[in-house]
């Protein structure tokens, strides 16, 4: 027991030092709800589908749900069903199982649908690629409007591809004078 006493005094905290993302103000947060109000009305609601992803980009989105990120404090939230989303984040290279799962969840999502293809397997199939267990990325199955690389990308890199596929919206609609 001893031995394990002086190896924790020595080694002292392993733990991480919480990643920076910079002073976040209420002046930031009040703009982003304000910007999320003017272009959607409404709060941003988000349906999550995994369509067989090994979860790392799952652990990533849920922890935008923390206190350090707080979604829910910038008007974005998760909801249950498709038919109360607005944007869809989908995750994992699609399997076969749930490609026709996939095409029934994007078609219950009320227009205007967004979907924001997060991590290296929804964006391009990762290392499944297209093979006889997955279609791919998730491109193959439904259309994307923003993809997040990375395996798993970093909370605020999912965060940051939301806001941009929301205001590239607003944009193209703003351009086509809708």
């Amino acid at each position: 027991m001893w031995k394990v006493v002086r190896q924790i005094a020595k080694t002292g905290i392993c733990t991480e030092a919480a990643p920076d993302i910079g002073a976040i103000d209420a002046a930031q947060v009040a703009r982003i709800q304000q910007e999320l109000l003017d272009i959607l009305g409404q709060a941003l609601t988000i349906r999550e589908v995994d369509a067989g992803s090994c979860n790392g980009c799952e652990l990533e989105i849920n922890a935008l749900g923390n206190p350090y990120y707080n979604l829910q404090g910038l008007g974005i939230k998760f909801v249950a069903s498709p038919r109360h989303a607005d944007l869809l984040l989908v995750t994992g290279p699609v399997s076969r199982n749930m490609e026709t799962a996939l095409k029934r969840t994007y078609d219950a999502t009320p227009e205007p649908k967004l979907v924001v293809a997060v991590g290296d397997c929804a964006c391009d199939g990762g290392i499944f690629g297209e093979s006889y267990a997955t279609c791919g990325r998730v491109a193959n199955v439904i259309p994307v409007d923003e993809v997040i690389p990375g395996c798993p990308p970093a909370p605020l890199e999912i965060l940051r591809g939301i806001l941009k596929a929301v205001r590239r919206r607003v944009v193209s609609q703003r351009s086509v004078g809708k």
